[in-house]
């Protein structure tokens, strides 16, 4: 049972970090509001996201941009009767994008992109506590950027990833119903090991926090630098239509010494612990608060083919089909430092599959001054069923935004963009065993989930 303690926290640890719904797709606040479309698009320093190739058709020798949006993302469990909601903080991803015209078919340029973070609260003592509580995610990528213009209907154009991240997790080593079902073991222990007067007491003090988590554990964790690469090229086809193609790769994040610690719900609670490991060796809390852990997981590959079309001189259209490698996380696998349990190590089989983001957006330039935006998109889940926990509440999911650029002085832009995701409720269950009774157990239920999102972007160039 102590191993077991061990691997499922573990496993609930880093899981998370690399589930359906942690990649951010709001890095422009003009192409949130079209959906986050723009691998067809000539977006000037914005291009080096979403197709480096783009970035040499900057119209000015300067351009700069920068935004930030504001995520107030929801998801609820429910099963029979029972029912609990996410209580997540506001969540803020950012972007700055700087790029330079060097020569007429030559130009460069930097970013720095969070494009991987979420942030999931659970209520503290929720019935699927020893699950997940909760889990904060955070990453930033520099991204360094060069752009060729062949002729000056074709272009290439290559940028260099740099990652960094770091995510904070907690969760329950006992539900409040395991932690209520230790008072049968209790009963079990004979009494000359455990007179009947301290026997009863130990039973009392387990009441006393009946319908709360006695002890959880935290665990926080640091990704140093990883390097991966963007690449894409693109063609006008005609007057009217270009067409883009763009490569984001795996990064492969490490964490090389996570650290742990152990929450107790009081004093006399990890006494209560420290008595009952003496006396029965499977309910002794592994010293996880004692040692580092290690792991290895990747960031997915994108791949994203686009195409804008003008109709008008006022209008353009564009359509993006986005395949992200999800396939890259087959599995799990961390290992803990000599000092815990001996090096123990955990390879949990995760099978993702790939999955397909279409998206349409429209811009229309009302004025001299003012552009209109709207778009639409739909996202894939990369979950298969039987791994479907409220650690990853992932399902298919509809976004439509709107949004719209106004220049009140020559040069500066004021960017807003609002977006509504819809994830399309489904049921999930998650296989897992009792940490008391060791009997396999099922966590099930139906999960729904929606977020909205307001950004603000500023935009100068000269």
């Amino acid at each position: 049972m102590k191993k077991f303690f061990l691997s499922l926290l573990a496993f609930a640890a880093l899981m998370p970090v690399f589930a359906e719904g942690y990649q951010v797709n709001v890095l422009s606040v003009k192409q949130t509001g079209m959906g986050h479309v723009g691998t067809g698009m000539k977006l000037g320093a914005e291009s080096m996201h979403f197709n480096p190739a783009g970035l040499v058709f900057m119209r000015n020798a300067f351009d700069f941009s920068a935004g930030v949006s504001f995520v107030a993302a929801n998801a609820k469990y429910k099963n029979g009767d029972y029912s609990e909601k996410t209580e997540n903080p506001v969540s803020t991803p950012l972007y700055a994008y700087a790029g330079f015209k060097i020569y007429d078919n030559f130009a460069a340029g930097i970013a720095l992109t969070t494009p991987y973070g979420s942030s999931l609260k659970w209520p503290k003592n929720w019935r699927g506590s020893n699950v997940i509580q909760d889990i904060a995610l955070k990453s930033y990528v520099i991204q360094p950027t060069f752009s060729y213009k062949i002729t000056d209907k074709l272009s290439v154009g290559i940028g260099l990833d740099l990652a960094v991240g770091n995510v904070e997790l907690s969760r329950a080593l006992f539900s409040p119903a395991e932690f209520q079902s230790l008072k049968g073991i209790v009963g079990l222990i004979p009494d000359d090991k455990l007179p009947v007067a301290q026997k009863e007491v130990i039973l009392h003090t387990i009441s006393e926090i009946d319908g709360a988590v006695p002890v959880a554990a935290t665990l926080t964790g640091k990704a140093k630098v990883r390097a991966g690469f963007n690449v894409g090229i693109m063609c006008d086809i005609s007057e009217k239509i270009t067409l883009g193609l763009s490569y984001r790769s795996k990064i492969k994040m490490k964490v090389k010494e996570g650290e742990a610690e152990l929450n107790y719900a009081s004093l006399k609670i990890e006494q209560l612990f420290i008595m009952l490991g003496q006396l029965h060796a499977g309910l002794k809390v592994p010293p996880m608060n004692e040692g580092t852990f290690k792991a290895q997981l990747p960031l997915p590959s994108n791949t994203t083919l686009g195409v804008s079309y003008r109709p008008a001189e006022r209008w353009e259209l564009a359509l993006d089909f986005q395949y992200v490698g999800w396939s890259a996380y087959d599995s799990l696998n961390v290992q803990f430092t000599p000092n815990v349990l001996n090096g123990y190590t955990i390879k949990a089989e995760k099978n993702y599959k790939n999955t397909i983001i279409a998206r349409v957006g429209a811009q229309y330039r009302t004025t001299d001054r003012l552009d209109l935006r709207a778009g639409i998109y739909f996202d894939q889940s990369p979950i298969r069923g039987h791994n479907f926990n409220p650690e990853t509440p992932g399902m298919n999911k509809l976004g439509v935004s709107a949004g719209l650029t106004f220049e009140p002085v020559d040069h500066f832009q004021i960017d807003f963009a609002f977006l509504y995701i819809q994830g399309f409720s489904r049921d999930g269950s998650y296989n897992l065993k009792n940490v008391v009774t060791q009997q396999n157990e099922v966590f099930a239920g139906k999960y729904s989930s929606n977020a909205i999102t307001a950004s603000l972007g500023l935009a100068y160039r000269f």
